[in-house]
C-alpha cells in the first residue's frame, strides 16, 4: 500500500515554518504498513492543488493533505477539493456547534468567517476535530482515499490518531513495514561497511540495510516492506545477533536512542555525576542533558566560559598556558574539564574549546577546529576534531563528538 503526503501553504515554501507534519504522518503511515512514496509541498494555489492531486491519485492509493483549512480567504483547500470531487458545500450543524462552543471558551465571537468552518463538501466524511475549528475531511474515488487535515500540528496529530489511522486500518488490508535500527559508535562509516560487508552480502532476500551516519555514530537500519511483521522482526533480530560477533565493541544500543540518552541512562545506573565546561558550544552540551527528565540525578554543573578570564578564574585554567598555546588547545581543553570536575565535585566532566566562526580562524587553527576535553575519575585527556565550516554545524558536531567521547569512557 503506497501513499503520498501533500502539504499546502506558502509559509512552508518561503521557509517561514518547518514542515513537521510530513515527518509525523510518514512515521504514522509506516507503522501501519503504508509506504510513503512522495512528500510534496505546494503553495496556496488551486491549480497547484489540482495538479498535485491528479499526480498523487494516478500513482498512489492514499493521499494525505495538510494545510489551507482556516477561516480566512487565503485558505482555499476545502473549496478546491469540493470542486475537484464535483460536489458542493453543505452546512454541518455538529461542526458549527463545536466551533461556537470552542470560540466561546476563548472569548471569541462566532462570526461569518467562523461559520464558514461548518461548511463541508457533501461528498466527504467529516472527521471531527476535537481540538480545533477546522474539521478533517475523508474522500474516496475509485477505491482510493484522499484525507484533508488542518495544518496546525497538534490538531493534525489528534486527527491522525483518533480518526485517520483507525479508518485506514478498517478500509485496507494492511501488511506490516518493519524497521529496526542498531546504533554503532567509535568506527567510521567506510570502515564499518568494510568490516560487515560479508554479513551485509549474506542478508536474506527482502531485508534492506541503510547506513545513517552522524558525528561519531552510525545507525544501521534493517527494513522489510509489506511483510508478516512477527516473523520478519524475529529474522531481523537474528541478523543483528550475528553482528555482535563481528563488531561487539562498537554496538551501543538500538532504535532512536540518542547518545546523550545512553550517557544519561549509564550515569543513572552507575550513580555517577557529570559537569560540563563549554566555550565554543555555548551551553549546547549542557542543554542536551538537562532536556531529559531525571537529569538532576547526575548533572551537577554547566559552565559557559567564553572568555579567557572565565576559563582562568572560574575553571582554574593556567593563564600562561592560554598565552602560550592559545585558548583553542589540548592543554586548555584538558584543564577546563579538570576544572569543571573539581568545581562541581563530579565523577566525570567534558569540555569544548574551539573556533565556531565565521571569523577567528587561522592557517594553523581554521574555523571548525575544536578541542574536546574529558576528565574521568582516573585521568584527563583531550582530542582534536574538525567540526566543519558552518557555525551551527560546528556547534552541533562538537557537541555530538563530546557526548560520544564521554560515552566511550562509560562503556
Amino acid at each position: 500500500m503506497k501513499s503520498e503526503i501533500i502539504t499546502i501553504g506558502d509559509e512552508i515554501l518561503i521557509g517561514q515554518i518547518l514542515d513537521t507534519n510530513s515527518q509525523y504522518i510518514s512515521q504514522a503511515l509506516n507503522r501501519a504498513g503504508i509506504t510513503v512514496g512522495e512528500r510534496t509541498s505546494i503553495g496556496d494555489d488551486a491549480v497547484q492543488i489540482i495538479e498535485a492531486l491528479d499526480h498523487a491519485l494516478h500513482d498512489y492509493d492514499i493521499v494525505i493533505i495538510t494545510g489551507g483549512l482556516g477561516p480566512t480567504k487565503d485558505d482555499i483547500t476545502k473549496h478546491t477539493l469540493t470542486r475537484y470531487f464535483g460536489s458542493q458545500l453543505r452546512y454541518d450543524e455538529q461542526v458549527a456547534d463545536h466551533v461556537r462552543t470552542l470560540l466561546a471558551r476563548r472569548g471569541i465571537a462566532f462570526n461569518d468567517l467562523n461559520r464558514g468552518q461548518a461548511m463541508v463538501p457533501e461528498c466527504c466524511t467529516v472527521l471531527f476535530n476535537a481540538h480545533g475549528t477546522a474539521p478533517g475531511m475523508w474522500f474516496e474515488r475509485k477505491g482510493k482515499v484522499v484525507v484533508s487535515l488542518p495544518g496546525v500540528p497538534f490538531e493534525m496529530k489528534h486527527l491522525m490518531e483518533d480518526e485517520v489511522m483507525p479508518r485506514l486500518h478498517k478500509r485496507f488490508a494492511l501488511r506490516a513495514i518493519v524497521h529496526r535500527t542498531m546504533i554503532t559508535s567509535g568506527i567510521a562509516e567506510s570502515m564499518l561497511a568494510e568490516r560487515i560487508a560479508e554479513w551485509e552480502n549474506a542478508l536474506p532476500k527482502g531485508l534492506k540495510l541503510a547506513y545513517l551516519p552522524a558525528p561519531n555514530v552510525v545507525r544501521l537500519r534493517l527494513s522489510a516492506y509489506e511483510v508478516d511483521g512477527e516473523s520478519v522482526r524475529a529474522e531481523i533480530d537474528r541478523e543483528f545477533e550475528k553482528l555482535y560477533a563481528i563488531i561487539p565493541a562498537n554496538i551501543v544500543g538500538f532504535e532512536q536512542a540518542s547518545m546523550q540518552e545512553l550517557v544519561h541512562n549509564r550515569l543513572i545506573e552507575r550513580k555517577q555525576t557529570l559537569a560540563v565546561a563549554e566555550s565554543c558550544t555555548g551551553g549546547a552540551i549542557a542543554s542536551l542533558f538537562t532536556a531529559q527528565a531525571g537529569a538532576s540525578q547526575y548533572f551537577l554543573c554547566g559552565v559557559v566560559s567564553y572568555s579567557n578570564e572565565a576559563k582562568a578564574e572560574v575553571l582554574g585554567v593556567n593563564p600562561d598556558d592560554i598565552k602560550q598555546y592559545g585558548a583553542v588547545s589540548e592543554q586548555v581543553a584538558r584543564q577546563m574539564a579538570e576544572g569543571a570536575k573539581r568545581v562541581a565535585h563530579a565523577d566525570f566532566a567534558v569540555s569544548t574549546t574551539g573556533i565556531a566562526g565565521p571569523t577567528g580562524g587561522t592557517a594553523q587553527k581554521p574555523v571548525g577546529t575544536v578541542w574536546i576535553g574529558i576528565a574521568t575519575p582516573e585521568r584527563s585527556f583531550a582530542v582534536l576534531r574538525d567540526c566543519g565550516t558552518d557555525r551551527s554545524q560546528i556547534i552541533s558536531r562538537a557537541s555530538a563528538y563530546a557526548v560520544a567521547l564521554l560515552y566511550e569512557q562509560l562503556h
